[in-house]
């Protein structure tokens, strides 16, 4: 294995049924690297997520992160399933952001962000206030602590979901779309968050239609089809030289 690589997929298969939506994806991503999977409709780039997070099981191949097999132990030559317990002891180092916020609607900005540092990493209330506090400022809604999800706008909500990852300390944020569910004028500033944790250093893989994000803020773009990777390169180099007539394709149709 590559010990300079925070993730790496090896091999890795999905299918639903008869269709198969990953066929046998190799990916690496570095340490305070971001990649943007790009890529059609039902290419596989969220259920390429949902496998690096164990939220779908694999029919084939590896997932590692930070030198850790995710869902899976070795066993007899081959793999098993984790318990519970060592899936969700995995899955806490990762973040994930997804297009519909999940906030619990019952619960403050604040006790969103509070929830899990204080029920999965048994952290003293007083301290996890503090912390998520803290975050909240930093992804500029310190004064909206006290609010619960319905009285924020969609990019507020989302900014407050963001927190939420960012209060177990994740290792890597995965992004699933973030910004498809929001009006267009509120995009701006989920983005302005996201640059923000690059600057900072973050591993991130975003699955984004933002074109102008990727430019701006990627070390890597991987163009899926067809659940493979059909292309990776720099944003300048897949977006101004695309050489795959796949990605030709699906880069005429979007910038």
């Amino acid at each position: 294995m590559n010990s300079s690589a925070l993730v790496q997929c090896i091999g890795v298969q999905k299918r639903f049924g008869r269709l198969e939506v990953l066929a046998g994806v190799e990916m690496e991503v570095a340490r305070a690297e971001v990649v943007v999977l790009l890529g059609a409709s039902g290419s596989g780039k969220t259920t390429l997520l949902r496998c690096i997070n164990h939220l779908e099981r694999l029919d084939g191949g590896r997932i590692y992160v930070d030198g850790e097999l995710v869902g899976y132990r070795e066993a007899d030559g081959g793999v098993r399933e984790d318990s519970e317990r060592e899936i969700a002891r995995k899955r806490a180092a990762i973040g994930m952001v997804f297009q519909r916020f999940n906030l619990f609607p019952h619960l403050t900005a604040l006790g969103n962000v509070l929830e899990a540092p204080v029920h999965v990493k048994k952290l003293p209330r007083k301290e996890a206030e503090g912390q998520a506090r803290e975050i909240l400022a930093r992804v500029g809604l310190a004064e909206k602590a006290d609010v619960h999800p319905s009285r924020l706008s969609g990019g507020q909500q989302q900014r407050v979901a963001i927190a939420r990852a960012l209060a177990m300390e994740p290792k890597l944020m995965l992004f699933d779309e973030p910004t498809s569910a929001l009006d267009p004028e509120l995009v701006g500033e989920v983005l302005e968050v996201m640059k923000s944790l690059a600057r900072d250093g973050m591993t991130m893989i975003v699955v984004t239609h933002e074109m102008g994000f990727a430019r701006e803020v990627a070390d890597r773009a991987v163009f899926m089809d067809e659940g493979r990777i059909v292309e990776e390169g720099t944003p300048g180099e897949l977006f101004d030289r695309p050489r795959e007539p796949r990605t030709q394709a699906f880069l005429s149709k979007i910038l």
